[in-house]
């Protein structure tokens, strides 16, 4: 019997606390999530309305593009992505290890500790109080705070691995693993910063090198925080739905070392046509067009593992929005990769075309493989076995998969046609658009990607109130853990699959470092 039912379906409730999961910070965690979501979408769709109807801004600072814009990245990917990787970090850890989370109070203190750095955020930067860097606007007592929550989660994450009752460390985790190291490192490097005040402070680094350090910082929190961490997820609660062990081990070992060894490079890109030098920039376009080979290996890796459970998609509304995800996914690090060649660069730098692709990563990839894990996740947070309603699931995958379809073909459309007219020229040599023609050239594009937001707003507004459904009335559920849990029954529970220890062991599994 597969252990998450053996769970669900246990026959008493267990004495002692340490006998049973921690699920009650994965609860909190996994509600965040979809409250945050709305929160930063909603944000979202004000900024486009803005762009089409400046006067949406109503004349208050607070509320202009400039302010809210940030607040949108920091919320969609620190508040609604953060919150989902804690809540599904902490459950796959437990499950996959056969253990109950380590140090109960400091889980406790990442959840509360990462909502103030959340609400201090949606407070500061509608006041304009910013270090003005990309993904990392947040002045130094908020950074200090991010930092101790850090610190916090990865010894939490690492000690329910030291704790493991498995010698295998399920490849999920490995994932999980390099994405809290790497965040670490590039949190602190790239926010050495000089206080001047309570809310001011200055970047230890200057010019060109402050350019640098801040894109290897951005291009990696991409890179690390929005696709290595949820690849994690990938790994688990793919073959978990599917009921299919992953496709590849090898593959998997293979895609987990050349990801995070070539993405570290990639920065530069982002640099293309500046003053960085020369030999920097080819060095970020050539590791960013390696980059493509271990990013389609673990799409392959994904996509392979529904072979023999193709037919379930006709059915199960969960497992199309973790393939189309995975679609979303192999798009976006093709179209990347293609950005950062030097021709194509000249093309779409500072384009909505960079828009279109940013939001394919953020809401095919991301937000997508998300949502389709917290529908796994939340029923079984509180003893139920699905989601209150499968067919508004269903309706949540369409209205989602229009509105990203809407959004970045719109973007994709209008950034091209932006950078041809910018670069058009008369035979004299004179620019044949002026800039604001290009401007408004754009209107329509506009209104279809404010069309696209809307829709997926709508969608997690008819998953919040699914989730709702689901968890009214319902009790807090913590499973017993399975006594004397042996590697392989370990781990075929977490493959979701029904073989043999030894080709679960072999299919699914990490080797332990």
């Amino acid at each position: 019997m597969d252990v998450t039912a053996a769970g669900l379906t246990g026959t008493a409730t267990p004495a002692r606390a340490a006998d049973t999961f921690n699920y009650h910070v994965v609860r909190q965690f996994a509600v965040m999530t979809v409250v945050w979501g709305i929160v930063g979408m909603a944000v979202g769709v004000l900024l486009a309305a803005q762009l089409i109807w400046p006067e949406l801004n109503f004349d208050t600072p607070w509320l202009s593009f400039g302010r809210l814009r940030p607040l949108h990245t920091n919320a969609v990917i620190f508040a609604f992505g953060g919150s989902a990787l804690f809540a599904t970090s902490y459950y796959v850890v437990q499950r996959t290890c056969q253990a109950r989370l380590f140090a109960a109070p400091l889980a406790a203190f990442t959840f509360w500790g990462w909502q103030i750095v959340i609400v201090a955020a949606a407070i500061t930067l509608p006041l304009g109080i910013t270090t003005s860097k990309e993904y990392a606007e947040l002045e130094w007592p908020i950074d200090l705070l991010i930092a101790a929550v850090w610190v916090a989660y990865a010894i939490v994450f690492f000690g329910t691995i030291a704790r493991r009752k498995t010698r295998h460390i399920y490849v999920a985790n490995w994932f999980f693993g390099a994405y809290i190291l790497t965040i670490a490192i590039l949190h602190i490097v790239n926010n050495i910063e000089l206080p001047a005040s309570l809310w001011k402070s200055y970047s230890a680094y200057a010019g060109v090198q402050d350019a640098m350090v801040q894109w290897w910082y951005g291009h990696n929190a991409v890179g690390f925080f929005l696709t290595t961490s949820f690849l994690g997820m990938m790994y688990y609660f793919i073959p978990k739905q599917a009921e299919r062990p992953i496709y590849s081990y090898r593959l998997s070992i293979v895609h987990f070392w050349a990801l995070n060894f070539t993405y570290m490079w990639a920065g530069p890109h982002h640099l293309q046509y500046t003053a960085l030098p020369d030999w920097a920039q080819s060095l970020g376009m050539v590791f960013s067009l390696i980059l493509l080979a271990p990013s389609w290996g673990g799409m392959i890796n994904g996509i392979m593992t529904m072979s023999g459970a193709w037919h379930k998609l006709r059915t199960d509304p969960i497992l199309k929005f973790l393939v189309v995800a995975l679609s979303f996914y192999g798009m976006a690090t093709f179209e990347g990769s293609m950005m950062s060649i030097k021709t194509v660069n000249a093309l779409s730098h500072y384009t909505d075309w960079t828009i279109g692709h940013v939001h394919s990563g953020a809401l095919g990839w991301v937000a997508m493989i998300t949502i389709g894990s917290l529908y796994y996740l939340v029923p079984r947070l509180f003893g139920q076995q699905r989601m209150y309603s499968t067919r508004l699931v269903e309706w949540h995958f369409w209205i989602a998969t229009i509105g990203v379809v809407l959004y970045i073909a719109s973007m994709w459309i209008a950034g091209v046609m932006e950078g041809l007219m910018w670069r058009a020229t008369q035979p004299d040599g004179t620019l044949t658009y002026a800039f604001v023609e290009a401007v408004k050239a754009k209107y329509p594009f506009y209104l279809i990607r404010l069309l696209g937001g809307l829709c997926f707003l709508a969608g997690m507004l008819v998953m919040s109130w699914n989730v709702a459904r689901t968890i009214a009335g319902r009790r807090a559920f913590d499973p017993v853990i399975p006594a004397g849990a042996t590697v392989g029954t370990a781990v075929a529970a977490s493959a979701g699959t029904a073989a043999t220890a030894a080709t679960a062991a072999t299919a699914a599994t990490a080797p332990a470092a």
